[in-house]
């Protein structure tokens, strides 16, 4: 029970329970087409809605690079598992170039329970020319586009020059 914790008192402090764990998904935005033509025909119980049968987890759900010296480029992995029972597909709208991020991963469908890499890469460079005490913050959110929804993985950095 959430009511008491694990050596019998009660809780004095309410439960925070994980975002995966709640009913909305952070940082997601439902499409309105629910069925996508290209992901094959679907056949399953009037109940089952395809909402219900494809989902993507981001594992980390955001990305910090922390200080960067600029000229550099710096990557990370980020891991992106289905977590529905039907196989679905996935693609990521690039970021723009004066951001200095890129998106390296495989493109095709990912069966049910299986992740994919996505390799979030960013080139340390300055935009603007206005003094800002040596730091510059660069904040943009990666836009993933799935058959139910498009996912957003937020990436910050400081540029250090």
């Amino acid at each position: 029970s959430l009511m008491v914790d694990v050596t019998g008192p009660t809780r004095k402090k309410k439960v925070i329970l994980p975002s995966y764990l709640q009913e909305k998904k952070p940082n997601t935005i439902p499409n309105k087409k629910i069925e996508d033509p290209a992901s094959g025909k679907l056949s399953t119980s009037s109940l089952a809605t395809r909402q219900d049968l494809t989902s993507f987890h981001l594992i980390p759900p955001r990305v910090t690079f922390g200080v960067l010296k600029e000229g550099c480029t710096y990557a990370t992995t980020v891991i992106m598992k289905n977590v529905g029972v039907n196989f679905s597909r996935f693609r990521v709208k690039q970021p723009p170039p004066h951001t200095g991020l890129r998106v390296m991963y495989t493109p095709g469908p990912v069966a049910a329970g299986l992740q994919v890499e996505l390799e979030i890469e960013i080139f340390a460079m300055l935009i603007g020319g206005k003094d800002t005490g040596g730091l510059q913050e660069v904040s943009h959110n990666i836009e993933i586009l799935t058959e139910t929804e498009t996912l957003l993985l937020p990436v910050k950095a400081n540029i250090l020059f």
